[in-house]
């Protein structure tokens, strides 16, 4: 019996070690991803902080934008919720045939919109530069001529299914999840260690006396 129970402490020590263990790996995984994204964001703001102070006399796009798409108008290459890192494009001879941009439509039916489509034709018009623009998905091509001034920039990277992040970030639990939840694991595992600490540092004072005491002990026998 008292070896089944031995053996039993000796299993639960070993489940909790590695519990313990895949604990810091995962805090570790995290805190690792946060580190980079904040990093890359950092990198990004001081790259659109530099383009502002150096473009501040013109009125400009910022030098990169972020985009999440919400239709699925370029399937299978841009899928929806992915998302588009675009870099502003400063010269139309910058612009080929097969580039993907993201402009602000002009015409009624999506007046405002930034739509993200591919070049599929470069035209002239009246001495001005006219891009034709599509969906991959799409059957026909966009029902106006896109201008240079439209262009807020060019496609640079896709990011997959990163826009499920962005509307779960702003959902009323999103935040609670992504934040708080996180918060009371990360406070609640300093509480545990803390009190862990002092009570090892109880047991190790106790050790310490009662070894004094045996000593004392034998050297009074």
């Amino acid at each position: 019996m008292c070896t089944l129970l031995e053996n039993k402490g000796v299993v639960m020590k070993n489940l909790w070690k590695d519990i313990k263990w895949l604990s810091r790996y995962m805090t570790s995984i995290i805190m690792y991803a946060i580190i980079v994204m904040l990093i890359g964001v950092g990198v990004l703001l001081l790259a659109y902080f530099i383009d502002i102070k150096k473009n501040a006399a013109n009125v400009k796009t910022p030098l990169y934008g972020a985009y999440v798409i919400v239709s699925g108008s370029m399937e299978p290459i841009i899928k929806i919720r992915d998302a588009v890192v675009t870099r502003r494009v400063d010269s139309i001879d910058d612009i080929e045939k097969g580039d993907v941009i993201t402009y602000r439509a002009m015409d009624e039916s999506y007046y405002g919109i930034l739509i993200t489509h591919r070049v599929v034709d470069i035209q002239t018009k009246d001495n001005k530069v006219l891009f034709v623009t599509k969906g991959d998905n799409n059957e026909t091509v966009d029902r106006s001529p896109i201008e240079f001034g439209q262009i807020t920039g060019k496609v640079i990277m896709r990011v997959p299914k990163i826009g499920y992040i962005k509307y779960f970030l702003v959902s009323s639990y999103g935040w609670l999840i992504a934040i708080v939840v996180p918060s009371l694991c990360i406070l609640g595992y300093d509480i545990f260690k803390l009190v862990r600490n002092v009570e090892n540092s109880r047991k190790k004072k106790q050790e310490t006396e009662e070894i004094k005491k045996r000593k004392v002990l034998e050297y009074e026998e």
